[in-house]
């Protein structure tokens, strides 16, 4: 038992008539590393930050996002709106989609595999709206463009670039700032290749800051100056929804989300 907020181990202690007596255990906190977007009986967004992984690889299984948000939810049922939806998402967290360890921003999971297979239905088909700030090395001299090119990924080293043979990529491109030495873009995915942006702007001749695996020189803020700043689907009851994330404010106070696309163009792709 706690009373205002202080756990109570007797029995017999003296309550005060205007004091909150909260029963049971304490519901759990949300990892502090991570920033809760949305959260409900089918699915959670969240804010990934830099430097974690999405999910575990040979070298590293414990320290990432999925591991982070398992046990959260694992720690959770009773939160749930329902003794059927506290069954089914007792312990169960599923990935949707990544990003990169060096990418912050957006990520959806689903809390059961049904809604795995709608969200990854909707990836496929080229439905999900995902929308990506980054400040590119250089001064890119297009207002706007579309960045067409052929993925390459490297069976060893699991390396991604541009080249013959691979399969398509397709990138959206705006300027939304020009610097002295830097421009910040907003990008919008029409393909969802893995490593497409990074290996894309890098052969554009504007690597990504901070981005010295594609070519970069420079790294102001140590990180990756790219931040997946707009994810947009169906949910599992049929509801469009949408989501936002402003980049760090050490980019720039000028750098906010992405505009909503025109209404009149097809969502961006994964």
């Amino acid at each position: 038992m706690r009373v205002d907020g202080v756990v109570v181990g007797r029995g017999d202690a003296d309550v005060p008539d205007a004091a909150r007596v909260t029963l049971g255990a304490p519901a759990p906190s949300f990892p502090s590393a991570l920033r809760l977007v949305h959260e409900d009986d089918d699915l959670l967004v969240v804010e990934k930050p830099p430097g974690l992984l999405t999910i575990g690889t040979t070298r590293e299984r414990e320290r990432t996002l999925y591991r982070l948000l398992f046990d959260y939810v694992r720690a959770t049922p009773h939160r749930r709106a329902s003794p059927a939806a506290a069954a089914r998402t007792a312990t169960r967290l599923f990935i949707v989609h990544r990003l990169d360890r060096e990418t912050s921003g957006l990520l959806v999971f689903a809390k059961s595999a049904a809604v795995k297979r709608a969200l990854q239905a909707q990836f496929a088909a080229r439905a999900v709206e995902r929308g990506y700030v980054a400040v590119v090395e250089g001064r890119v001299r297009d207002d706007a463009g579309t960045l067409r090119d052929r993925i390459v990924e490297d069976p060893t080293t699991l390396r991604v670039r541009t080249g013959r043979g691979g399969r398509e990529a397709v990138t959206e491109y705006r300027v939304r700032e020009r610097r002295a030495r830097s421009t910040v873009l907003e990008l919008r995915l029409r393909t969802g290749r893995r490593g497409q942006i990074r290996a894309q702007l890098a052969a554009l001749g504007h690597p990504i800051v901070g981005d010295r695996a594609f070519g970069a020189t420079t790294d102001p803020v140590r990180r990756v100056c790219l931040h997946a700043a707009v994810l947009g689907f169906t949910d599992a009851r049929g509801r469009a929804q949408r989501f936002t994330s402003a980049p760090p404010t050490s980019w720039g106070a000028s750098i906010g989300p992405p505009k909503p696309p025109d209404a009149r163009r097809v969502p961006g792709n994964p």
